[in-house]
Formats: structure tokens, sequence, C-alpha cells
């Protein structure tokens, strides 16, 4: 089954969340709060994955912009989405290999290669870049 794009409801979810340029810290916060709203959620609509993204690019921009961009690792962006998800090293099993291996990434002990930081970008909607150093 091949889900499609309704402009209508999209629309509706812009008109809703009203998604803009992140001038201060409390617009991120509030953007931060959705975010977190919409990834708690399963099976997000192909209109509220678009909203996530745009979201996630949103603040994104705004914390490149107004945050030490060394201030966080792969590995401390991972451990932030899950916790924001409330996962277990064990829900990451599938999406990047052995329990041992997702073990020894969750611990700092195993760089994300580029598959895993992919499979991670879809997983948690963000780009996949955050999971990779520069």
């Amino acid at each position: 089954m091949t889900l499609t794009f309704d402009f209508d409801r999209y629309s509706s979810l812009l008109s809703q969340y009203q998604p803009r340029i992140i001038k201060n810290e409390d617009e991120n916060e509030i953007f931060l709060e959705i975010v977190e709203s919409l990834l708690s959620r399963n099976n997000l609509t192909p209109e509220e994955d678009t909203l996530l993204e745009l979201l996630v690019k949103l603040i994104e921009d705004f914390e490149e912009t107004h945050y030490k961009i060394n201030a966080s690792t792969p590995h401390s962006r991972l451990l932030h989405l899950m916790d924001a998800r409330s996962l277990e090293p064990a829900d990451l099993v599938e999406i990047i290999g052995t329990i041992d291996m997702v073990t020894e990434i969750v611990n700092s002990q195993l760089e994300i290669t580029k598959k895993q930081a992919e499979a991670l970008g879809k997983f948690f909607h963000v780009n996949p870049s955050l999971f990779l150093f520069n």
C-alpha cells in the first residue's frame, strides 16, 4: 500500500504548529517539545513526517547558530534521541546490528559507521550527519 501525501492535511498541520525561523530559546523549546511529541508517536502520517523534518531542520539551524557546534558528539546526540523516545539499546538492534555493537556504540566504545548513521537518521527522522564526526 502506497501512502499518498495530502496537501490539505499538511496545510492544516502547518497552520496548527506555525513553524518559522527560530529566533530565541523559548521558541526553540516550544519546537523541541513538538518534535518530541511527534517522535513519541507510532506510525506518523507522511504529512506529520514532513512537518517533523521541517521542525528538526529549523531547530538544527537555530542551535548551529546559537550553540557551540562541538558541544555535542554523535554519541551524545544518539543518547539524547534515545532518551526523548524512551528507547533502550535493545530497541536499536534491528537498526544498527547486534546487541554487542549497539552496546559499544551507546557506551562510546565504537564509532557509528556511515551506513549505521543513515539507518539511525531514517529511524529518528533526522539528518544522518548528526551521528558522524565531521
